[in-house]
């Protein structure tokens, strides 16, 4: 099964939107795209390969969403993805940052489906939509000079 392959720019720098990505998730995730799907609560990457991804409520429960398989700030991230299922159901995404005078294209790739058996398909299809609904809110925190 094909994987899902986004492309778009953002204006910024790839140090700010690697790090928009990575370190200030929490300001633009948003709350319907998590497990728990409250308000308040935060998302966290561990800066490191084998970091876990997982957001947390205010009231302290975790939730993991995946794991980190490569960190290579400004340039590259890869991760296990599992939000919401076991981890032996994780796909992959890769996200690269490419730098161009001041803008970056952000290549997303994201792999895997088929190691989901029946179910990858629309599940592919799922994510897709969700991709779309998510974007929109890292581009513009991208273009938010405070974060």
């Amino acid at each position: 099964m094909e994987p899902l392959e986004i492309e778009f720019k953002v204006e910024c720098s790839a140090e700010h939107a690697f790090a928009v990505w990575a370190d200030k998730t929490s300001m633009w995730w948003p709350n319907d795209h998590s497990v728990s799907g409250e308000a308040g609560l935060t998302v966290t990457f561990e800066p490191r390969v084998g970091g876990r991804i997982f957001e947390r409520t205010p009231q302290g429960a975790e939730h993991d969403w995946g794991e980190v398989i490569v960190w290579d700030p400004p340039g590259k991230l890869v991760y296990l993805w599992h939000i919401g299922r076991d981890r032996s159901d994780a796909t992959e995404v890769e996200v690269i940052f490419t730098d161009l005078d001041g803008a970056t294209t952000i290549r997303i790739v994201h792999r895997g489906w088929e190691r989901l058996g029946e179910a990858g398909a629309e599940l592919r299809k799922r994510n897709r939509r969700g991709w779309s609904g998510l974007l929109p809110h890292y581009q513009s925190a991208c273009g938010e000079p405070s974060l």
